[in-house]
């Protein structure tokens, strides 16, 4: 039964995605479902981030991402260290 629960609790853990695993999230790279792993970006969210980057090309900072409507500093502040641009 330990072991079942502990399988349980480390699926779970994987599931949750690289935000909340200590990963930040690639906003050039990233689909509209891994942006939602990160605290605070919903479904709306990700889709605008994505559609932001397809029009206008790869972010070429986390700043970029004041663009995307319904993203302010505030939200920018509170998701920053959980997303990346990369390399």
């Amino acid at each position: 039964m330990r072991n079942l629960l502990f399988a349980i609790v480390a699926a779970l853990f994987l599931a949750i995605g690289p935000a909340w695993a200590g990963k930040a999230v690639n906003i050039n790279t990233a689909t509209a479902k891994e942006l939602q792993m990160v605290h605070g970006i919903g479904t709306k969210t990700a889709g605008m981030i994505v559609a932001y980057r397809d029009k206008h090309g790869a972010y070429k900072s986390v700043d970029g991402l004041l663009h995307v409507k319904g993203i302010g500093k505030k939200t920018l502040d509170k998701i920053r260290d959980e997303v990346t641009i990369g390399k």
